[in-house]
């Protein structure tokens, strides 16, 4: 009896599975616009980016993005939290596709989530099925996953390449790889080089309500011109396009006859992109006092702490560099083996975002540029809101950096 039910049990789930799957081939079918953007850094702006390129054109378009807070972003440029009753998980992507096709979309524009190699090569072959494959680029993060090395990056990138269709990217050190894999997959591969990010003005990122990357401008503009969108329409609609929860701010507070520049760069958290950013900052404000790094630390990261810990020693040098988050000793000792002094370094592990205000005061003189790295959930998330929610309203400081 037990066994009867047990196999009756397991053909219906079978069955269920099958319908589930033919259910989802219909539904890819009815959006013949699919945009698959992967990469290293910039996933979630370029996909913000392509989207609303797209929307300006006309093209009814659906987006997600997994970034700081995964999003669903609507055609009218709405947007709302996935809801993960479990957690984050690839096959929530069939849930993504169906929410697109009941808003009738032409086009959507999905940020993959993925991170182990045949997690990555499934969304693409099974979940999103792409007319169109982006590569951002490919750097040295998430090594004990993709690696162990940039090139192992890379190739575990390159599973979402599409099958017969194209493949963008603005990578330029691994693009053989890239190269392999399209020739592989019957794809056109579209690079975006030096010529093309040259090509942004100065005055067309000017428009952005925050600072961009031209990199990730000009792989957004070749995707929406291969979709016949031009480049004034597309460029308007990216101008409109709400940035990432994740995007890079710069926040001035006013404390008693005092400044600081807070940078939240958080979401930059390998080692290539988050010196890039720190460059960035401190040379918007050469002036200041006092150079502040922070480090949002994860023990689920371990890797990333140490790889942080030995790069950010040969990087233009911090007065002071702040610990915080989880597992800071692996941070620690990676940057005391390569050199750093440990009087330079403050562990503030798991203290409070008013606590770590109260350090910086300490530390700062008159002026000081606070820059955050490393890991934007947890504590890094609460504490670029704690600077925000404190900083001078319509401060000339303030902007947003993606």
């Amino acid at each position: 009896m037990e066994t009867g039910i047990f196999l009756l049990v397991f053909i219906i789930l079978v069955l269920l599975g099958i319908l589930e799957a033919v259910l989802h081939r219909r539904h890819l079918g009815r959006i013949p616009i699919r945009i698959h953007v992967n990469g290293t850094r910039g996933k979630s702006s370029v996909t913000r980016l392509i989207a609303g390129g797209l929307r300006e054109g006309g093209i009814t378009t659906c987006a997600k993005t997994t970034g700081t807070l995964a999003r669903m972003i609507l055609p009218d440029a709405s947007e709302y939290p996935v809801f993960r009753p479990a957690g984050a998980n690839v096959i929530e992507q069939v849930r993504i596709i169906s929410t697109a096709a009941n808003y009738n979309a032409r086009a959507i524009v999905v940020e993959c989530m993925a991170l182990q190699p045949h997690l990555q090569w499934l969304s693409e072959s099974r979940f999103l099925r792409s007319t169109h494959g982006v590569i951002t680029n490919a750097r040295a993060d998430h090594l004990d996953v993709m690696g162990p090395t940039e090139e192992g990056v890379a190739d575990a990138l390159a599973g979402t390449t599409p099958i017969g269709a194209k493949l963008f990217t603005a990578e330029r050190r691994h693009v053989n790889v890239f190269e392999k894999a399209a020739l592989d997959r019957g794809t056109i591969l579209v690079k975006v080089g030096p010529q093309d990010v040259a090509a942004v003005t100065d005055e067309e990122m000017g428009e952005f309500s925050y600072v961009e990357h031209k990199e990730n401008v000009a792989l957004s503009l070749r995707v929406c011109e291969d979709l016949g969108i031009d480049r004034e329409t597309a460029l308007r609609g990216m101008w409109k396009a709400p940035p990432d929860p994740g995007v890079m701010t710069v926040s001035r507070i006013r404390f008693f006859g005092r400044d600081i520049y807070f940078v939240n760069a958080f979401a930059a958290n390998d080692p290539e992109s988050s010196e890039q950013l720190w460059n960035m900052a401190i040379q918007q404000f050469p002036s200041v006092e006092q150079r502040i790094a922070i480090f949002n630390c994860r023990a689920d990261r371990p890797m990333r702490s140490e790889q942080l810990g030995r790069a950010c020693v040969h990087w233009q040098p911090a007065d002071h560099y702040l610990l915080i988050g989880s597992a800071t000793y692996l941070f620690l000792k990676s940057a005391i083996s390569e050199g750093l002094p440990l009087k330079s370094m403050i562990v503030m592990e798991h203290e409070s975002e008013s606590d770590v205000f109260e350090m910086i005061l300490e530390r700062m003189g008159r002026s000081a540029i606070v820059v955050g790295m490393g890991n934007a959930k947890g504590q890094g998330l609460s504490l670029a809101r704690f600077f925000r929610n404190r900083s001078t309203p319509k401060a000339p400081a303030q902007k947003e950096v993606a």
